[in-house]
């Protein structure tokens, strides 16, 4: 099912709470009618928080000098994949700045070296890269890469970061990942500055564009000594209706309960599981990383948001009606 503009456009401005848990109320019936009541797990290796791109609204971007940069060993990075694998997790995502200290060879290394050893998926969140770079992780065993296009808003992406980068870019990356095989995932910042309603929309229809297999949002959240520090962040409720419309239009997606949904609420997580979404990304990265990796203020890391929490995650979906599954969680056409 495909919403009209008309029809995004009142369930966007909507404030009729009746109407607003149907909407959810459908959404989650969607999502079950595909997982059941399962929420897949993945564990999040946070490697290098080393970048050399400037986007204004990052907390880890190369011009923001109060950062304590940090960057995993390869072995450090076995580590937290060996530690998560035991705990069940069979799914790895490695996510990090665009660190340019790490070649293309040894990521291929990393990755061959997780394939070879774990029976688990392998997703990367490395930012834009060459098509062969990108065939070349493929190569090496890769399953997913995860690049959200933050914005479809043409305006919109160039007022939000520098200039030598462009949303044209950003697309030809997703594509060139489609081409090649990935299951890939894309998704944008909710209420992030300049956007409105009708970017939405538009974020909505490229989102029907690409067809992806993971799509993931989540509310901008504002970072201290950044260009848009004092910018309001985006809000539970904006981003639970774009959740819900997401699920509905797209059954098959995996489609995450962010970090940073939870970090504006203590119902956060479970409420965008209650609006569609069926994964979460447990942090398994070493604590040091974690408390370094600040995209936004404010993040959670650790309790049910890290790998210690899992157990306790479990028994707190199970209030809810859902339960982890712990298999790789794959998308399926």
């Amino acid at each position: 099912m495909l919403f009209s503009d008309k029809e995004l456009r009142e369930i966007l401005l909507s404030e009729d709470q009746d109407f607003l848990e149907e909407l959810y109320k459908e959404a989650r019936e969607t999502a079950k009618a595909t997982f059941s009541n399962k929420i897949y797990i993945r564990a999040l290796i946070e490697f290098s928080n080393y970048c050399k791109e400037g986007c204004y609204y990052c907390g880890i971007n190369r011009n923001k000098y109060s950062v304590h940069r940090f960057r995993l060993a390869k072995d450090e990075i076995y580590s937290a994949a060996e530690t998560a694998y035991e705990a069940g997790f069979r799914t790895f995502v490695l996510q990090g700045g665009e660190d340019t200290h790490f070649t293309d060879e040894d990521f291929a290394e990393i990755i061959s070296h997780l394939k070879k050893n774990y029976d688990a998926a392998i997703t990367l969140s490395l930012g834009v890269r060459s098509y062969e770079a990108y065939k070349l992780f493929k190569d090496a065993g890769t399953d997913r890469f995860l690049l959200r296009h933050e914005t479809a808003d043409v305006d919109i992406f160039q007022k939000l970061h520098p200039w030598d980068q462009s949303l044209e870019r950003r697309l030809k990356a997703i594509y060139d990942l489609k081409e090649l095989g990935y299951q890939v995932g894309t998704g944008f910042m909710v209420a992030a500055p300049f956007t409105n309603h009708e970017s939405h929309i538009k974020d909505i229809k490229l989102i029907r564009e690409i067809d992806p297999a993971m799509i993931g949002i989540g509310p901008f959240i504002p970072s201290k000594g950044t260009r848009f520090e004092a910018y309001p962040a985006g809000t539970v409720e904006l981003t639970r209706k774009l959740l819900a419309i997401l699920r509905i239009e797209h059954p098959k997606a995996l489609i995450p309960s962010t970090t940073a949904l939870n970090t504006i609420s203590e119902m956060g997580r479970i409420k965008g599981i209650l609006s569609g979404a069926n994964v979460i990304m447990p942090n398994v990265s070493p604590k040091f990383a974690r408390d370094n990796y600040n995209l936004y203020d404010g993040k959670k890391a650790s309790g049910l948001e890290a790998i210690e929490g899992v157990r306790e995650l479990n028994e707190y979906l199970k209030e809810f009606g859902y339960e982890i599954e712990f298999t790789r969680g794959d998308y399926n056409v």
